[in-house]
């Protein structure tokens, strides 16, 4: 497929006089569009005096205002390190090319603008061999400890990406601690001991001043990825809310005495199923040592991220790890993350929305060798080739169209925030939408509005056909039609800071745009990416699965 890059151009040259829809990113159900951008000049839509509602009717409230939406992303693995890397021993062209494609932050430009990335402390399941940064017994001086033991491969890439997007949030967190410190004296399986909770806290106070010494400022970091997890197979770790509360307890002290008062600690990072309980405990322990917690799909449903919500409401709630398996369905993965992730879990209240490998080859590999993890093989955002190609999977698309409604319109302006929206008519049922407002820079300048909308119309009378809706999108007592192609849209327009939304509401953490060209990299002036073939199917069986060492959970798409 070809992708144009005269978004950006085309946006600039068009003036803001009214409240009109140029900007339009779509991903059709039959990819007859896959993150494809349409610019509306010179006829763009237009806000009018209201009429009758469409099909569907959007009623925007942008009086309401929610929690700031940090941005989309997965986990930078050794193995998806490794990849990358070979990618550019290979073909450096194409490597860049795919960088810039998944990271560039910049309004306007043809990429997704990928703004979060979680990396390993150590060996994961996606790692050549098992290993911590200090795997001397009994070391709880940490004399032994170095940074070093991750493969150079990871740093490198790291920072490859931290040129195309220096804004780009880096988060921390081990898989397991080192197996000294655990009942089995592995990483892999096990019970952490409470004995080396200061040991361990330090252990990550010099896994930060690590990444600082490498010139890489973290965002956040955890105590243990998947702490009700034991598998036998790869690194991980059983600790208990009270195990975990104690060590972040340390870990902050730590933090704050030693330069890192200003990085979060996030805690839980597991699945839905227990957010009643495990992150609400962690919390009635540890309330001051933690900015909030992170949660995963393997088990549970979205809808339970709530009961923290309720019992923390000032706590911030991250999403940080999903991952489809080859050999799904591709709609059907689309709807399914949209619905539960990337509209659904910002919905309930996530600031970030992220899947598992961003990078991995066509048979989900590297692993772990011996490891149970993944079965199916898990798919990554993108499949890197042997032969230097790259396809972008579904899991791209998804976040790509989330991610356009909420990057800063302006270099250290606002992300954007979550505000009110209900859907009416008489096929509301075929909407999933999620509306945010994107404040400026400067406070004169119009705010940015957009929507993110999920239509899954496909069995519209109980058989196989994708249908549009034509629906009517209600603002400031103003009225915009639009058909939704089944699919996913993202579009924006802009208008005036009235008092809607108040500008206290709007300041948040801001970006500064990196200059990658001083980083010498050539960009060709095409982008390109191989796209697996498709053909349609009107199966709404397909299961999505991942074997995590945990129960399986099979759910079963709408």
């Amino acid at each position: 497929m070809r992708f144009t890059v005269l978004a950006s151009v085309v946006t600039f040259a068009v003036p803001i006089l009214s409240q009109q829809i140029y900007d339009i990113w779509a991903t059709t159900w039959d990819r007859s569009q896959a993150f494809t951008y349409t610019n509306l000049a010179p006829n763009p839509i237009q806000f009018k005096s209201p009429g009758p509602i469409g099909s569907a009717d959007i009623v925007i409230n942008d009086a309401q205002t929610y929690q700031s939406v940090w941005g989309f992303g997965a986990s930078l693995t050794d193995s998806s390190a490794l990849i990358l890397s070979n990618l550019k021993k290979k073909n450096s062209n194409s490597y860049w090319k795919l960088l810039k494609y998944l990271f560039d932050p910049t309004d306007g430009a043809n990429s997704a603008g990928f703004s979060y990335l979680r990396i390993p402390l150590g060996a994961s399941d996606f790692s050549a061999t098992v290993y911590s940064f200090d795997d001397v017994s009994g070391d709880t001086a940490l004399k032994h400890f170095d940074i070093n033991k991750a493969p150079s491969y990871l740093f490198t890439v790291l920072n490859d990406i931290r040129s195309i997007n220096s804004a780009i949030r880096i988060h921390l967190l081990p898989w397991s601690p080192p197996g000294w410190m655990k009942d089995t004296g592995t990483m892999n399986g096990g019970n952490f001991l409470s004995k080396y909770s200061t040991a361990y806290a330090n252990y990550l106070l010099k896994s930060l001043q690590a990444f600082r010494s490498k010139g890489i400022n973290v965002y956040a970091i955890g105590i243990q990825n998947e702490p009700e997890n034991w598998n036998p197979t790869y690194p991980t770790c059983v600790m208990t809310p009270a195990q975990e509360a104690q060590i972040a307890k340390t870990l902050r002290t730590l933090m704050n005495n030693n330069g890192f008062s200003g990085v979060k600690i996030i805690g839980y990072d597991h699945n839905w199923i227990d957010g009643s309980g495990y992150p609400i405990d962690l919390m009635n322990d540890g309330s001051g040592a933690f900015a909030g917690v992170a949660f995963h799909c393997y088990a549970g449903s979205v809808a339970q991220q709530d009961a923290f919500h309720a019992a923390y409401p000032k706590k911030d709630i991250f999403f940080t790890e999903c991952s489809g398996v080859y050999g799904s369905d591709w709609w059907s993965d689309l709807k399914w993350y949209m619905d539960n992730i990337f509209i659904g879990a910002i919905e309930h209240n996530s600031h970030t929305g992220l899947m598992w490998n961003l990078a991995l080859d066509g048979n989900g590999q590297p692993m772990l060798p011996g490891t149970n993890s993944c079965s199916p093989p898990c798919r990554p955002v993108v499949t890197v080739n042997s032969d230097g190609s790259w396809s972008v999977n579904q899991e791209f698309y998804a976040m790509a169209q989330a991610s356009k409604a909420i990057l800063p319109r302006d270099a250290g302006g606002p992300w954007g925030k979550r505000i009110g929206v209900s859907v009416g008519g008489n096929q509301n049922w075929a909407l999933r939408v999620g509306a945010y407002v994107t404040g400026r820079a400067n406070s004169n300048d119009w705010l940015r509005y957009s929507l993110v909308v999920l239509n899954w119309n496909d069995y519209p009378n109980g058989g196989w056909s994708p249908t549009p809706v034509k629906t009517t999108i209600e603002f400031r007592g103003k009225q915009a039609t639009y058909t939704f192609p089944v699919g996913i849209t993202t579009l924006w327009w802009y208008a005036p800071n009235q008092g809607h939304s108040k500008r206290v509401d709007l300041d948040g953490e801001s970006l500064v745009f990196a200059n990658s060209t001083e980083a010498d990299i050539t960009f060709p002036e095409e982008l390109s990416a191989e796209a697996d073939s498709f053909e349609s199917s009107p199966d709404e069986g397909v299961i999505y699965s991942k074997s995590n060492g945990e129960k399986i959970r099979a759910t079963k798409f709408r």
